[in-house]
C-alpha cells in the first residue's frame, strides 16, 4: 500500500497505453546492469544487477495489462547504503492510463521515502532512469540504459538529490 511520501514520478508521452505498458516490461531495454530471468507475466522473477553497487531480485505481483505492473522486491543488496537490503520488502509499481488524450506513466517505488537512508540516490537515479531512459524507450524504441551507472553516478546521485531537498520549489 502506498503513501503520500513514497517516491512517486509521472510523466506524459503520445504513444499509446500498450505501447508505454510493453516498453515497461523490457525492462533491459531501459535500465543499466545485468537483468536475468522473465518480465513480461503474472509470477515472473528476475534479477538487477550492477556488480559491487546494486543487486535486486523481482517477483511480478501485478500484472493487468496495459494499466499496471508491480514487482515486489523480493531480495537486495545496496552497498551505498549502511543497510544494505534497504529495498527488501519495497514494491516498484507502473501505473498506465490516458489522460488529456495522452499517456500517463505514474512510477512508485513504494517504501522508498524521504525517511529511509537511499532516497536521495534513490530518487535521483530512478528520475533519470523513468523520465530519460524509460521515456525514450516508449517514445522512439530505444532507452538509455548505460547512461546512468556506476560508481560515479552514485555518488552525483546523492549530490543532486541532497541538493534538491535543501533547495526550495521554484
Amino acid at each position: 500500500m502506498s503513501n503520500a511520501n513514497d517516491l512517486t514520478i509521472t510523466f506524459s508521452v503520445d504513444q499509446t497505453p500498450e505501447q508505454a505498458f510493453d516498453a515497461i516490461n523490457d525492462v533491459a531495454s531501459w535500465w543499466s546492469g545485468d537483468v536475468e530471468g522473465s518480465t513480461t507475466a503474472l509470477g515472473d522473477e528476475y534479477s538487477y544487477h550492477v556488480p559491487d553497487l546494486h543487486y535486486s531480485a523481482f517477483r511480478i505481483t501485478e500484472f493487468e495489462p496495459p494499466r499496471r505492473v508491480a514487482w515486489l522486491v523480493t531480495d537486495s543488496y545496496l552497498a551505498f547504503t549502511e543497510d544494505h537490503e534497504e529495498w527488501t520488502g519495497t514494491t516498484v509499481v507502473f501505473d498506465v492510463g490516458e489522460v488529456g488524450g495522452r499517456t500517463q506513466v505514474t512510477f512508485t517505488h513504494v517504501g522508498i521515502s524521504p525517511e529511509v537512508e537511499c532516497y536521495d540516490v534513490c530518487s535521483t537515479a530512478w528520475s533519470d532512469y523513468i523520465t530519460r531512459s524509460l521515456r525514450a524507450r516508449i517514445e522512439s524504441g530505444s532507452g538509455l540504459p548505460g547512461a546512468f551507472s556506476g560508481k560515479e553516478f552514485v555518488e552525483d546521485a546523492r549530490e543532486r538529490g541532497a541538493a534538491a531537498r535543501l533547495s526550495p520549489p521554484t
